[in-house]
């Protein structure tokens, strides 16, 4: 589906699809904003409604920018002696000369030379960072928004597995949405808002435009968005169906 060309509601019933806990019903104050503003009756709220379950959301576009699954990546000396069996650091203590190495980078092979044990003793962990994008779309409320996703915040992710595969299994447990927040609105008969609950923006209340063009977010939006997004992930389970389905 292209969604640059989202369809057209039906003038007669341009909102008669969107559900109510997406919408406010009533003119609310954002009391805490400097400068007050209120959303009017019948707006669509973006962080409601993309948590709204009752809304038929779609994903489209579910795609992988940058993949690294890899045990060749040097760790520091201490992750390699501290991942080793008990038993093992029991017939191999810590030396003067093994703690003067403890931050030197180096490769489990070089580690195990080291310790003086045999390289089979000591596990070299997978490294996993995959960053994706993906679109979800509603056709009745002419609205798509691009998240982006990852499976760790940090350079990579370390797994202990047997091979590739069970280490993308292990990392995408905890997935988690970051970055930029893309908005596309195609319904210029209803108003869509995104609200920055915590008021660290001069636009607390941020009004979305229609547009035939994506829009990014401000990013304290973006991390509304967000946060919202986390909170409710359990509850949204198309998002980790297809990013799954994705990375498998």
């Amino acid at each position: 589906m292209n969604l640059t060309t989202l369809p057209t509601q039906s003038s007669s019933n341009s909102d008669s699809d969107t559900p109510l806990s997406a919408v406010s019903d009533h003119v609310e104050s954002l009391e805490n904003s400097a400068s007050p503003k209120t959303i009017a009756p019948n707006t669509i709220i973006l962080a409601e409604a993309l948590t709204d379950t009752t809304i038929s959301w779609q994903i489209h576009n579910c795609k992988i920018s940058e993949k690294t699954v890899t045990q060749d990546v040097p760790m520091q000396f201490l992750y390699h002696y501290d991942s080793l069996d008990d038993s093992v650091k029991q017939t191999h203590p810590l030396t003067p000369a093994l703690l003067a190495q403890f931050n030197t980078p180096m490769t489990a092979d070089a580690a195990a030379k080291l310790i003086g044990i045999a390289d089979g003793l000591l596990a070299s962990p997978w490294h996993v960072k995959v960053i994706g994008s993906l679109v979800v779309f509603s056709e009745a409320l002419q609205l798509a928004v691009r998240l982006h996703w990852t499976n760790t915040g940090k350079a990579t992710q370390q797994v202990y597995t047997k091979d590739a595969d069970d280490a993308m299994t292990a990392a995408f447990k905890d997935w988690q949405f970051f970055g930029r927040v893309d908005v596309l609105y195609k319904n210029a008969k209803q108003t869509l808002v995104s609200i920055d609950e915590q008021n660290t923006s001069d636009e607390p209340l941020l009004t979305i435009d229609a547009s035939t063009d994506y829009q990014q977010l401000l990013a304290p939006h973006a991390l509304a968005i967000i946060s919202k997004l986390e909170a409710d992930k359990t509850e949204l389970p198309w998002f980790e169906t297809a990013i799954l389905e994705r990375v498998g």
